[in-house]
C-alpha cells in the first residue's frame, strides 16, 4: 500500500460519516459510509477482508482518500445517497429509472383546477402521487369530479374579469358539473370548501370524505330534505364502490411504505408499496445491479431512503423484510411478524419474487434461443459435439503486399472479442491464401496444444477447397485432423464444405445455422480487413520515410515504437522528434509532414 494511503487511514476519525476513493486521474470510484470511518477503510486494505476480486480490482485503482464527518449513521447515509446520485460512481450501484410518473396537482391559483401531469414543479401548486398508472389517476380524478364542482376550464377568473362580466358559462354549468365561478354565480369560499374535501381524497383519508357526507346526508334527512339527502347517498355510494377497488387490508393501516428486497449473485430486486387507510396509492418495482457482492440490508437501507426522496414521501412508518442496518430520524423501521402488516409486507415480497423470477426466465430464454440455433447448427453440420466454441479464419492481401490473417472466435453464438486473434504472415511470400491459410491454422493450433488451452468444437475456413485442404494439412501435421470437425463456406453462392467430400452440404439458405456461420464469416472479413488496412497505412509510412535522405528503416521503426501509430508521429512536435531522432531528422520529418 502507498505511504500516502497509509498515512490517509491512520488519520481517520473513529466517527460516523462518508468516504470517498478516486483513481490515478482523479475520478471519484466509489463512496461509502461507515459508523465509524477508521474501522471502516482499514478494512478494505486488511488483506484477509480481500474474500471477491470485484473489491479487489476497487482497491487496486484507489489512489487517494477523502472524508466527510457526519453527525450520525443516519447522516451519513443521506449524504451518501447524495453524493452517489451526483458522481454516479462506478463502483456504487446506482439507482436508474428514467420513466416519469403521473401526478394530480391542486393549481396555485383563484379557483383552483385540479389537473395531471408528468412534470413535478413544486412552485406550480400541490403535487399528489405519483400514480402508477395514468388508467389509476384518472379513476382518482373521475372520482373528484363526481363527488364536487372543480371547474375544467382554464379561464383567468380574476375578481376583475369576473366582475367585468368577461366570461360565459359553459356547458359544463348546464349539466351540473361546474356551478359558474365564471359569472360569479359561486362563491370563492364555497369553491375552496369543496377543493379541501377534494384534497382529502387526492391525498387517500377517504374516511374524512366519507364522514362529511355522512354527517351532510343525515342533516338533510333530518330536515326532510330527502331529495338533498339523496345526493349525498349517492356520493357515498360512488365512494364505497372506490373504495372496496382498491381496498387490500384494514384501512386502519395508513400512511406506511412496504419495502422488500430478494436478490441473486449479481441482482437485487425491490419493490415499493405506498399504504393509505389500507389501499396501495402507489407500487414500483426496482431492479440492482450489485457491484461489490453487497449484502441485502445494505442495499435496502440505501434504497429505502432514494424510493422516499423520489416519490415524496413523508409517511412516518416503513415495513420492511429484513432490519435495516441504519436507523433513521425520518422514519420508524417495522419487521412485521404476524398479522395485517405482516400481509403487507407479503404482498410487496410476492412482486419482488415475482419479478426476481420473470428475470430468471427471460435470462433462460434468451440461452435458450441461443442454444436452440446451435443446436440446429449440430443437426444441419450432422456434429458429434454441441458447438459452443467456433473459430473461423480469413485472411487479406492486397495486390499480393502486406499479407495478414484473422481469427474471431465465437462462444455459446455471441463474440468472444478478447479471444479474436491477428496473423502477420511470416513463411509466406506474396499472395499465395492457400499457404497462408495453412500457416496461421497451425500457429494456432500448436499454440493451443503447447498451452494446453481449449479446443474449439467447430473450425470454419473462409474459403472454398483450397483453403480448406490447406487447413487441413495443417491440422494432419498436427495429429489434429479428425478430431476438431472443420468445415470451408465457400464465398460466391454461401455453399458449406466438408473435407474430402467433393459435394456441397445441403443446407437450406433459410437455416438460422447458416446464417449465424455467414455472421461469423463476416466478423472475421471485417476482422481482417481492418488489421490489414491499419498494417498498409503503416508500411506506406514507412516506405515513405525511407525515401527521405538521411532516414532508414531503423528510424522509421523507432519513431514508430515510440509513437505507437502513424498519425501520432504525424501529430508529433518538433521538440518532441527532436528528443527521439535529432534535430537535423526531426526538421526533415517537418517538411516531409508539410508536403504530405
Amino acid at each position: 500500500m502507498p505511504t500516502d494511503l497509509k498515512d490517509s487511514i491512520s488519520s481517520l476519525p473513529d466517527s460516523p460519516g462518508i468516504y470517498r476513493y478516486y483513481n490515478k486521474v482523479g475520478e471519484l470510484i466509489y463512496v461509502g459510509k461507515a459508523k465509524s470511518l477508521k474501522k471502516r477503510v482499514g478494512s478494505y486494505f486488511n488483506k484477509q477482508s480481500q474474500y471477491n476480486r470485484k473489491t479487489e480490482k476497487l482497491v487496486s485503482e484507489i489512489e487517494r482518500i477523502e472524508f466527510t464527518i457526519a453527525n450520525s449513521e443516519f447522516d451519513a447515509l443521506l449524504l451518501e445517497n447524495n453524493f452517489i446520485k451526483q458522481n454516479q460512481p462506478k463502483y456504487n450501484i446506482l439507482l436508474k429509472d428514467d420513466k416519469t410518473f403521473p401526478y394530480l396537482c391542486i393549481l396555485k391559483e383563484r379557483f383552483p383546477r385540479i389537473i395531471y401531469t408528468r412534470k413535478y414543479i413544486p412552485k406550480q401548486g400541490e403535487y399528489f402521487g405519483p400514480y402508477t398508472s395514468v388508467v389509476s389517476m384518472k379513476a382518482v380524478l373521475e372520482l373528484v369530479r363526481q363527488l364536487y364542482s372543480i371547474r375544467t376550464c382554464s379561464l383567468p377568473l380574476s375578481k376583475e374579469n369576473i366582475e367585468q362580466k368577461k366570461f360565459k358559462v359553459c356547458l359544463e354549468f348546464h349539466i351540473g358539473n361546474c356551478k359558474g365561478p365564471c359569472e360569479g354565480l359561486q362563491e370563492e369560499s364555497q369553491y375552496l370548501e369543496e377543493i379541501a374535501q377534494a384534497r382529502n381524497i387526492l391525498k387517500g383519508d377517504l374516511s374524512v370524505v366519507e364522514n362529511e357526507f355522512t354527517r351532510r346526508m343525515n342533516v338533510e334527512a333530518a330536515a326532510m330534505e330527502f331529495e338533498k339527502a339523496g345526493v349525498y347517498k349517492h356520493k357515498l355510494d360512488l365512494l364505497e364502490k372506490f373504495q372496496t377497488k382498491s381496498l387490500v387490508v384494514n384501512p386502519r393501516l395508513t400512511n406506511i411504505d412496504v419495502v422488500t428486497i430478494t436478490s441473486t449473485e449479481t441482482e437485487a430486486f425491490v419493490n415499493y408499496l405506498k399504504i393509505k387507510e389500507g389501499s396501495i396509492i402507489f407500487s414500483k418495482n426496482l431492479e440492482v445491479k450489485k457491484k461489490l457482492d453487497e449484502t441485502d440490508d445494505e442495499i435496502l437501507s440505501l434504497v429505502v431512503q432514494e424510493l422516499r426522496t423520489t416519490y415524496h414521501s413523508d409517511n412516518p412508518e416503513v415495513y420492511t423484510n429484513l432490519v435495516l442496518p441504519v436507523k433513521s430520524d425520518e422514519f420508524e423501521n417495522v419487521v412485521p411478524q404476524i398479522g395485517d402488516k405482516k400481509k403487507l409486507v407479503d404482498l410487496s415480497l410476492k412482486n419482488a419474487l415475482y419479478q426476481k423470477r420473470d428475470k430468471e426466465i427471460s435470462k433462460e430464454e434468451q440461452k435458450s434461443k441461443k442454444n436452440k440455433v446451435l443446436h440446429i447448427m449440430q443437426e444441419n453440420l450432422r456434429l458429434v459435439q454441441y458447438p459452443k466454441i467456433i473459430e473461423c479464419f480469413d485472411n487479406s492481401n492486397f495486390q499480393g503486399t502486406n499479407p495478414v490473417a484473422s481469427m474471431v472466435r465465437f462462444v455459446d453464438g455471441k463474440p468472444d472479442k478478447r479471444g479474436y486473434r491477428h496473423f502477420n504472415i511470416k513463411t509466406v511470400t506474396g499472395p499465395d491464401d492457400f499457404a497462408s491459410m495453412k500457416e496461421i491454422v497451425g500457429r494456432r493450433y500448436k499454440r493451443i496444444m503447447e498451452e494446453e488451452g481449449e479446443y474449439p468444437q467447430l473450425i470454419i475456413v473462409d474459403g472454398g477447397k483450397g483453403q480448406l485442404s490447406s487447413a487441413c494439412e495443417a491440422l494432419q501435421e498436427l495429429g489434429l485432423y479428425g478430431k476438431i470437425p472443420i468445415v470451408g463456406i465457400a464465398k460466391r453462392l454461401e455453399e458449406i464444405y466438408y473435407p474430402e467430400d467433393p459435394l456441397p452440404l445441403l443446407v437450406s439458405k433459410k437455416s438460422q445455422a447458416l446464417l449465424l456461420i455467414q455472421r461469423i464469416r463476416d466478423e472475421a472479413h471485417r476482422f481482417a480487413i481492418t488489421f490489414h488496412r491499419l498494417k498498409r497505412s503503416k508500411n506506406t509510412f514507412v516506405t515513405e520515410i525511407e525515401d527521405i535522405p538521411g532516414i532508414g528503416k531503423k528510424t522509421a521503426d523507432k519513431l514508430l515504437a515510440h509513437f505507437k501509430s502513424v498519425k501520432k508521429i504525424k501529430e508529433a512536435s518538433v521538440e518532441e522528434l527532436t528528443q527521439l531522432v535529432g534535430e537535423n531528422i526531426a526538421l526533415k520529418l517537418k517538411e516531409f509532414k508539410a508536403e504530405s
